[in-house]
């Protein structure tokens, strides 16, 4: 027996040795998958002497198969002839169509075009009639359905469906004429091929005898549908997988894939990984308590190898601003202790919760890292906000203007935006005075409606007929100027039509929010003042970044779906607040996000601390959040945080003569109390300081 098999435990042992058959082992998160799936490859190989050609892994991601390949040849001896094939569904898709292809008469030569191309593309086929990525997401989902054009339009249920269903009918005969295949092509091409010539099935299943695959509860119905004719002339299917990790149902992942595996695939056996490496007992209680509610799940339970470990803390605070704060000073106790940075996490559901923590951390001088996503004012949605600001300060701002003329769509594209820079230039003017009635010098006005079109004309003079109407209406109230400027301009709503938009949004939306809080918190300040702080933040966040650049490590910041895979010694699960974590909509799983919850409490490995806040901004406005349900079912607060919480539930029943306590103004005593849409607006005394403040920022002496 190798030594590689000595290092197992009982449960890892016998998953690495059970050859024949289909195999799921349900491995829990920091129960060494990666070291068992490599260890049952090196066994195939070196103990069972089955050639390394005929041995099939597939994994999610080129840094997993990269790394389970060298794990793997380090124990293998017998790759002298043929290594095995360990790669990616989409790798695996390519090698096949290289040899199969030319089964759907097609050239062995064609191209693969990569998402870049797919937009370019799709974009010239579009027209501009739907938002383009709900076209490709669209045209996604109707290949990983195989769905045909014909069917698309057949199943679409308004115009802008059918739209969409054409331009995936020309899209499809475009990469045909080409002879161009896309990243979807790459699974759903070898599926028709293998279905459509059952002998070719048979060839590839008879070379891969014994196939294997990682993170099975991502699978999506079409590898589930490629994996059985993989198997078509045996079961030796080896899968490992945890249903309680499963995260990514938006992008297609289908968790009854692997809940259904025993019915998939008859005579399959289970083998339960649950020894746990990572985390201390006291983490993992709480994650088994938490997941345990879930109904749609095959069930284990997490046992650490650790030991008790320390308490979870949960820190408790009045806004997001308190809560950052709270969270910098644990953090910068683990620093001045000796703690590295790259340690250390803070995990959130959404995007737009990182704006107060990047903030935050600048202003406490903590060394940070926004990991799988953009710096907050830095995202291609907050920069349109803002160029549209500027051209509200300034119309004659071209540099703006070109930015967001097109944003939402209005028609007006690349050439013809060139051509109206041009002309503009040619003049020395600005777009804005090209287009003002008592600026317009002799024929001009023709000229631009022969360069450019009536069309495009008629939505440009629209355009700034808005933008001055909206200058209006920030002179006459800057806080409610938000809600008309949206209204106008409608750049939530237009993102909103597409499925994967969400943080998009939330992120615009909480712009917003921080627009308002400016306001109120600077009631003289003008729009311009507002860009100008932001300005001066920018640059503070370039140094930052600059610092990164040179390798200096910082915390780790990340929504948890990003954290999927990785693991630190301290983690800072925040927003755990209804609405926020979990997310509450339509179309909201409950069930996967408390699987999210599983996922981001498994990331910690010494202590992990659990934050909420009693306010927060939510879609530009701040509202009053009662604490996350994963508080109370993880097992993590007692009898005293739900009477706190019930306690706090009661806050918003203020009274004149009520005194209160502000962060900054201090005490003050009530002087009238109004509505101002779902808030309390109270005017307060604070030592002969009369204020205006919504309820939402004092709190009861």
């Amino acid at each position: 027996m190798q030594d590689f098999l000595d290092d197992l435990n009982p449960s890892q042992r016998e998953a690495a040795t059970s050859i024949d058959g289909a195999l799921l082992i349900l491995a829990g998160a920091g129960s060494g998958k990666t070291k068992t799936i490599t260890a049952r490859l090196a066994y195939l190989i070196d103990v069972v002497g089955i050639p390394p050609s005929n041995t099939l892994t597939l994994t999610f991601t080129n840094k997993a198969a990269s790394q389970m390949q060298k794990r793997a040849l380090s124990m293998i001896k017998n790759t002298s002839i043929h290594p095995p094939l360990l790669c990616t569904f989409h790798k695996f898709g390519l090698l096949f169509l290289k040899f199969y292809i030319t089964h759907l008469g097609r050239k062995a030569n064609f191209i693969l075009a990569d998402s870049e191309d797919t937009k370019r593309i799709v974009k010239e086929l579009n027209s501009d009639l739907a938002p383009l990525p709900l076209v490709l997401s669209e045209i996604s989902r109707y290949k990983n359905a195989q769905m045909t054009s014909s069917e698309a339009l057949k199943n679409a249920h308004n115009d802008t469906y059918k739209h969409i269903a054409k331009v995936y009918g020309r899209y499809g005969e475009f990469l045909l004429q080409k002879n161009m295949v896309d990243f979807d092509d790459l699974l759903l091409l070898p599926l028709e091929i293998m279905q459509q010539n059952p002998q070719v099935a048979k060839e590839v299943s008879e070379k891969y005898q014994y196939i294997m695959v990682d993170e099975y509860q991502d699978t999506n119905h079409l590898q589930y549908l490629l994996l059985k004719c993989l198997c078509s002339t045996h079961q030796n299917l080896c899968v490992v997988g945890d249903d309680d990790q499963s995260i990514y149902s938006w992008r297609g992942a289908n968790i009854q894939n692997i809940l259904q595996f025993s019915e998939h695939f008859k005579g399959a056996k289970v083998i339960k990984l649950q020894e746990n490496y990572r985390s201390t007992h006291t983490i993992l209680q709480a994650a088994n308590a938490l997941i345990t509610k879930n109904k749609e799940r095959l069930g284990k339970t997490l046992i650490s190898t650790l030991g008790k470990g320390k308490n979870i803390e949960i820190l408790h605070a009045g806004d997001e601003q308190e809560e950052v704060q709270k969270i910098a000073k644990e953090i910068r106790k683990l620093l001045d202790s000796g703690v590295n940075p790259k340690d250390i996490a803070i995990l959130f559901r959404l995007n737009a919760l990182s704006r107060s923590l990047e903030e935050g951390f600048n202003r406490a001088r903590i060394p940070y890292v926004l990991v799988g996503a953009i710096r907050f004012y830095e995202r291609s949605e907050i920069k349109d906000v803002l160029s549209y600001f500027r051209v509200l300060v300034n119309l004659e701002d071209d540099f703006s203007l070109a930015r967001i003329i097109n944003k939402p769509k209005r028609g007006i594209g690349k050439t013809t935006l060139d051509k109206i820079l041009q002309l503009a230039q040619a003049h020395k003017t600005s777009v804005y005075r090209l287009f003002i009635a008592d600026s317009i010098q002799e024929g001009l006005q023709e000229t631009l409606k022969s360069a450019i079109g009536k069309k495009a004309y008629d939505a440009i003079e629209e355009f700034f007929a808005t933008m001055l109407s909206l200058q209006e209406s920030l002179r006459q109230s800057s806080l409610s100027f938000i809600d008309t400027f949206e209204q106008k301009i409608g750049l939530c709503e237009a993102l909103s039509k597409s499925h994967d938009e969400i943080d998009r949004v939330s992120n615009i939306e909480e712009f917003y929010g921080v627009y308002r809080e400016y306001i109120k918190q600077n009631p003289l300040m003008e729009l311009e003042d507002f860009l100008n702080d932001l300005a001066l933040r920018s640059d503070q966040e370039d140094i930052e970044m600059r610092k990164e650049s040179r390798g200096i490590v910082g915390v780790s910041c990340m929504s948890v779906h990003s954290s999927k895979g990785l693991e630190f010694d301290y983690v800072f699960v925040i927003g755990l607040e209804e609405g926020f974590f979990p997310l509450v909509r339509e179309d909201s799983n409950i069930e996967e996000e408390r699987r999210l919850g599983y996922v981001a409490f498994t990331r910690a490995k010494k202590e992990l601390f659990l934050s909420y806040a009693d306010s927060r901004f939510y879609r530009g406005n701040r509202a009053s959040l009662a604490p996350s349900r994963f508080l109370s079912e993880s097992g993590v607060c007692g009898t005293h945080f739900k009477e706190e919480a019930k306690r706090d539930s009661n806050t918003g029943s203020f009274k004149r003569g009520d005194c209160v306590m502000h962060k900054i103004f201090g005490a003050g005593r009530i002087l009238e109390v109004s509505q101002s849409g779902k808030e309390l607006k109270l005017k307060i005394n604070f030592g002969g300081l009369e204020r205006e403040i919504l309820g939402s920022y004092v709190s009861k002496v």
